[in-house]
């Protein structure tokens, strides 16, 4: 990962866990974020997401508290509206862990570690599709059916890009994703584990889905 920046924006939410091979759309409005972005864009074009977590609610406008791992995405369709707010798609790519943070911009920056996840780590053999397949069924309903047939058999989604898509997508809390991202090598584990948890709570009347 030497190619990549060693500084990048801070873009932290409180409700948006960002995955490898994973793209978001955004809305750009904050004037500190319209500033990362116009600086961004032109150079290495980097964000990195990351969740807020505690009483963010507080401190939002100033530093409050975030996790310590997240992911970067680089900045691809971006549209600047007549009023100066953006349009973007941030396309994840890489896990990285915050080493400090810098000061000194109206936006947060921090110097990272990059820690991305070998694809290797997140293979499914056909036992392991067929069994995460019937754990979405169960857990989601027909709808999974249908996601499955778009994202394996039509896309051809395995491994890593498969994996990844459903973590983002997924009806979990974002604490429960952000558990995901941080598991590095072992996500596939983890979110066998997570299923498995959700399906037990599903018996007793808890809730689930995709979104």
């Amino acid at each position: 990962m030497a190619d990549l920046p060693s500084i990048i924006p801070l873009f932290p939410l409180p409700n948006l866990v960002l995955f490898p091979g994973v793209s978001v759309p955004l809305h750009i409005f904050e004037p500190r974020y319209r500033e990362m972005v116009a600086e961004v864009a032109p150079t290495h074009g980097t964000i990195g997401m990351i969740l807020l977590k505690g009483d963010w609610e507080r401190e939002y406008y100033a530093h409050p508290d975030v996790f310590n791992v997240g992911c970067a995405g680089r900045i691809g369709g971006l549209v600047k509206l007549p009023d100066g707010r953006y349009n973007m798609v941030l396309e994840g790519f890489s896990e990285f862990r915050v080493i400090r943070e810098i000061r000194g911009r109206s936006y947060r920056q921090v110097e990272l570690e990059w820690i991305p996840t070998p694809p290797s780590a997140l293979r499914l053999d056909q036992e392991m599709m067929d069994g995460l397949r019937e754990m979405l069924v169960s857990y989601v309903g027909d709808v999974a059916a249908r996601a499955w047939q778009s994202l394996v058999v039509e896309r051809r989604l395995t491994g890593a890009q498969l994996v990844n898509f459903i973590c983002f997508h997924l009806d979990i809390t974002p604490l429960e994703k952000q558990t995901l991202l941080e598991a590095g090598a072992d996500r596939l584990n983890c979110l066998f584990d997570i299923l498995t948890f959700r399906l037990e709570e599903r018996k007793a009347g808890g809730p689930g889905g995709i979104q």
